[in-house]
């Protein structure tokens, strides 16, 4: 079972947004559109049920097997006699039968060993689709964080664009009056431009963000929730990274998929060796012919009916295959050897996802609780240069610069929320245990 993520609503800290996208559509609604329309993971399904009928083919071979088979076929015979005179006669009859035969393994170890190895294949299938579940997980989660990103990017230039034009039009007026240079107002009207052309390069990225994930969920995305104010995420646990290491090792869905491929080659070298052993079976038939009656030579010929039933024992000893099962043998230690470092490149690969997704995270956290601080004292500087300007110790590009550095620091605690939110995915993902569970508990975090 899928453990929550561990996360929290705590504290009455700014969520750093300014869209207001209550009553939108939320994480959980997202995802389960993903499920229904993303292709990857319909062909992940796909593969999921082709894989699952490796069971019922490898079963087969431990299994009988029978078959009929029938016939009918019309004959004309031309004899000529050399005698004198000659005599010749035409005969003309028709010949038809059927036939039942039944074959039951008795022993045959490769099959055996195909059977085990079918059972293998159907896990390998489970862990692919898991895979699959997991990265569309991931995939859903990160395009719904890069449109509310891009939401509260345009919104942030949209808001900083208003506060610069009021900014403008009080050094017009400072100008006017003569209590300020022309310069606040051209200093003033650059940085109006600059954010003019902001809210553009905003409104560009957000409406690539929302295509993107539109290819996810197969609709246009409306109003979706943000961050609910006064979030606060708590870290991961454990709070070790040696354990999230040895979980991602163990138990990553990658892990499962290469731990299974490198079982069935290990009973593939035992299925090759398996050619050079005897087999044995049951075998069993019935058949019945008959022929219709012909006339040849002055001579009534009758008709025949005839019926075979057999019951044995079938025992096959291969001798020599020309170096073919040796050679196959040869061929299967070698891929063993290949699945062998597969999985070894498997765990070192999950380690490392695990290792990186744990300082994302650990990093995020930092760096939310730094521009928290960062979000207080920008505000206070801001606050201050405006008091400063009106009493005439500060400049109006000190303004400017204060109300850059505020929305800057509120972009990017934003940002940083979303990231870490991201990477705790990525972690539980790194882990293996990333499920439906941790989409709902980081859907309680919305507005």
């Amino acid at each position: 079972m899928h453990k929550a993520l561990p996360l929290m609503i705590a504290g009455c800290l700014s969520v750093g947004g300014f869209a207001n996208l209550a009553h939108g559509a939320d994480l959980m609604a997202v995802y389960r559109d993903a499920v229904a329309y993303d292709a990857q993971f319909a062909a992940a399904r796909a593969a999921l049920d082709a894989g699952r009928e490796k069971l019922p083919q490898g079963r087969a071979g431990l299994l009988p097997t029978a078959g009929l088979s029938s016939s009918t076929t019309w004959n004309r015979q031309a004899t000529a006699v050399r005698s004198e005179p000659p005599v010749s006669s035409n005969t003309e009859y028709n010949s038809n039968g059927w036939s039942v035969q039944l074959s039951q393994p008795l022993f045959r170890w490769q099959n055996w060993v195909a059977y085990t190895q079918s059972e293998l294949a159907v896990a390998q299938a489970e862990a692919q689709f898991g895979l699959a579940r997991q990265e569309l997980i991931v995939r859903a989660a990160q395009a719904y964080f890069d449109v509310l990103l891009a939401q509260d990017t345009l919104a942030t230039a949209q808001a900083q664009k208003v506060a610069i034009a009021e900014q403008l039009e009080s050094a017009k007026r400072n100008f006017e009056v003569g209590t300020a240079t022309i310069t606040d107002t051209h200093e003033a009207q650059a940085r109006y431009d600059l954010t003019s052309a902001q809210e553009i390069a905003a409104l560009n990225d957000l409406n690539v963000k929302r295509q993107v994930l539109r290819t996810v969920i197969g609709k246009e995305p409306e109003g979706l929730k943000n961050l609910k104010p006064g979030v606060q995420l708590a870290g991961p646990q454990p709070d070790d990274i040696n354990k999230w290491v040895e979980m991602a090792e163990s138990a990553s869905a990658s892990v499962q998929i290469y731990t299974a491929l490198y079982e069935i080659a290990q009973r593939e070298i035992e299925k090759q060796r398996a050619g050079h052993y005897p087999t044995l079976d049951l075998v069993a038939s019935r058949s019945r012919s008959s022929n219709t009656g012909s006339y040849a030579l002055g001579a009534v010929r009758p008709g025949s009916d005839t019926d075979v039933h057999a019951i044995g024992l079938q025992l096959s000893l291969p001798i020599f295959a020309g170096g073919a099962v040796m050679s196959k043998d040869r061929e299967a230690v070698a891929l063993k050897e290949k699945a062998a470092s597969d999985l070894d490149n498997a765990r070192r690969t999950a380690a490392l996802n695990a290792r990186q997704a744990y300082l994302g995270v650990s990093s995020g956290l930092a760096q939310v609780k730094a521009y928290e601080a960062a979000l207080t004292s920008s505000q206070s500087a801001l606050d201050s240069n405006k008091l400063g300007y009106e009493v005439g110790v500060r400049i109006n590009i000190d303004v400017l610069n204060a109300q850059s550095q505020l929305y800057d620091t509120r972009q990017k605690l934003a940002k940083a929320r979303l990231d870490t939110l991201a990477a705790l995915l990525k972690l539980k993902a790194a882990a293996g245990s990333l499920g439906e569970d941790d989409v709902a508990a980081v859907n309680a975090l919305l507005d």
